[in-house]
């Protein structure tokens, strides 16, 4: 028997099934106006200043300040640390009927995933983030690599091993990554305001 061409019903929403037989990612809407349309659904007062927005291909992250607590002079470290997990708990609590409402209409608008957080003092925390599979094909020197830091005992396995070496790309590339990112967007605007083609 041939096999089906495109979707079946089992499709998710948003996604087609690939000539490999593999899920393909159906064409996102922009999500250039995320940042903007999440700020203005929030309701006033939720932090200190805006929160910052980061937008991927699969998540819309929201992070943002809450009022550090009012804790002694002198106090210890492990009681301010506590008050300020405190703090961000409580407003997780507080906020999750809200933030969900606003997560199912950006979801929709969107189609991507809407994940929070709250930084307060030096404490930080995200509540939902999505970890998302990542397929890629290595040839045997980058295996080798992954398979040096598992055998080493830096990572569990492969996939835990490649996630490890790119947190240590954005840790230590931080500024070029930033500088990147900065040239797409420009190139982006650029390829916006081209003429249109009929």
């Amino acid at each position: 028997m041939r096999g089906r061409r495109g979707p079946g019903p089992w499709a998710a929403p948003g996604q087609s099934w690939g000539r490999g037989g593999g899920w393909q990612q159906a064409d996102l809407p922009p999500a250039e106006d995320a940042t903007g349309w999440i700020l203005g659904r929030m309701p006033d007062g939720w932090f200190e200043a805006a929160p910052v927005v980061t937008v991927d291909r699969d998540e819309i992250l929201v992070v943002g300040r809450l009022a550090p607590p009012d804790v002694e002079e002198g106090a210890a470290d492990s009681e301010r640390t506590g008050a300020e997990s405190g703090r961000i708990a409580r407003f997780r609590e507080e906020t999750r009927r809200q933030r969900m409402e606003i997560s199912g209409q950006a979801e929709h608008r969107f189609r991507r995933k809407v994940s929070w957080g709250a930084e307060c003092g030096d404490t930080r925390e995200l509540f939902t983030t999505q970890s998302v599979p990542v397929m890629t094909r290595l040839r045997q020197p980058e295996r080798q690599v992954l398979d040096t830091l598992v055998d080493a005992g830096v990572a569990r396995s492969r996939s835990d091993a490649l996630a490890w070496c790119v947190r240590l790309v954005n840790e230590h590339a931080d500024n070029w990554l930033g500088q990147l990112r900065e040239a797409m967007a420009s190139v982006d605007e650029l390829r916006r305001s081209g003429p249109e083609i009929q």
